[in-house]
């Protein structure tokens, strides 16, 4: 089926929210600073008879609707927030705002699921929908920050859903998969210290950017050498900073870089290496190595059950589902309400099939724009996994 006729039964709410989502895009806001955003969505709410609750993890918001005599609950989730870049686009709906873009589409996230909650106030559910609108996911842990403060105590639901658009597929397309649908991702700051000295006389002071060198080169070999060659795991260096002048021997390198993996052993033993090859570089530079290493998010887990829902939603409204053939080394803070409660998370596709000669721009491009065709069918996914999934028989029944 073609995304105009799947985005049909909502194709009246289509030019506001077109409106809305260029009007986000403009007007781009980065972790916990969401206010504008956040203000729009609960006023959104508000005229369709939701209960709305603000401030929720800092600038979260969620809208309950609820109907008829069912007694199930499920939860639906959009991100707001954009990233800390500069857009490079050209459309009259560009970022306003220097340095700040949506970059990631959480702006077409949040219109979708706006439209959803129009779509379904005014059609009508049969148990209780809660609307999950969360702030910072782009590495700040928003999702983290709502459960914190008592999101699903506050807000009890049987399972819970989110979709993130994806370049990668075409617009009509959706994939998911049980199990692993995105990877954990850690951070590490290592700092290399020497003592500084004349580029002339390395002999006097130990060299850090050799050391740091060095370790940049044994990093690269963790994955290759330590991890089983049937698990999957990343490890990148990303920055290097150090020295100022070609003649002075820098006294501190600092090296920053990311690691994926799928589960917690790989975790486990990348995360041992890394501090055991820091150690062996300081060891025999006669350097000084310190080692920050955090584990920001989880791997993001779909539960069978909710997965496979997920997909026959999609079916049901005339999208091409299929199940994804493997996890991406992409991280997604919609792990943490994974790992508190069932659900899935979904990839839909909005590959322009008219896109230019360099393809379709990639999530996190500075060119990168959501694709406003996509919407309707964000819209129709959401109101048919909440329908379904307010009509699933509960688990162990």
């Amino acid at each position: 089926m073609k995304p105009d006729a799947i985005g049909e039964p909502v194709a009246d709410l289509l030019p506001d929210l077109v409106a809305l989502r260029r009007d986000l895009h403009a007007n781009p806001e980065l972790a916990y600073e969401e206010h504008r955003t956040a203000g729009i969505v609960a006023q959104s709410l508000r005229v369709l008879g939701l209960a709305v609750e603000e401030s929720i993890g800092g600038t979260g918001v969620v809208g309950t609707l609820r109907g008829g005599r069912g007694t199930r609950s499920v939860a639906l989730r959009a991100d707001m927030d954009a990233l800390p870049m500069v857009e490079l686009g050209r459309s009259p709906h560009a970022s306003r705002v220097q340095g700040k873009h949506h970059g990631c589409g959480h702006d077409g996230h949040t219109s979708m699921l706006i439209g959803a909650a129009r779509q379904l106030a005014r059609t009508g559910i049969d148990g209780t929908v809660h609307f999950i609108f969360q702030p910072a996911e782009e590495g700040q842990a928003g999702a983290r920050r709502m459960i914190e403060d008592g999101l699903f105590e506050r807000f009890p639901c049987d399972a819970v859903y989110a979709l993130h658009n994806w370049p990668d597929l075409p617009l009509g397309q959706a994939q998911t998969r049980p199990g692993s649908i995105m990877a954990a991702a850690d951070r590490f700051d290592i700092t290399v210290r020497g003592r500084g000295g004349h580029a002339a006389q390395p002999h006097h002071t130990p060299d850090a950017i050799l050391a740091a060198s060095q370790l940049v080169a044994q990093l690269h070999t963790i994955v290759s050498r330590r991890i089983d060659p049937s698990e999957s795991a990343v490890l990148s260096v990303t920055r290097i900073e150090g020295g100022h002048s070609h003649n002075v021997l820098p006294a501190e390198v600092r090296i920053t870089g990311t690691v994926r993996s799928f589960d917690a052993v790989s975790q486990d033993r990348i995360e041992a290496a890394l501090r055991d090859t820091a150690n062996g570089i300081a060891l025999g530079s006669g350097t000084q190595v310190a080692v920050d290493y955090r584990r920001y998010y989880p791997a993001t887990i779909n539960t069978p059950a909710e997965a496979m829902l997920a997909l026959d939603a999609a079916q049901a409204i005339g999208l091409q589902a299929a199940e994804a053939p493997r996890a991406a080394f992409t991280s997604e803070d919609f792990a943490f309400m994974l790992q508190r409660k069932p659900g899935a998370y979904l990839w839909l596709g909005q590959g322009r099939a008219d896109a230019g000669p360099e393809g379709e721009y990639p999530l996190h491009h500075p060119c990168y724009d959501f694709n406003d065709e996509a919407l309707p069918v964000g819209v129709r996914w959401f109101c048919e996994v909440a329908h379904r999934a307010l009509a699933a028989v509960p688990s162990g029944s």
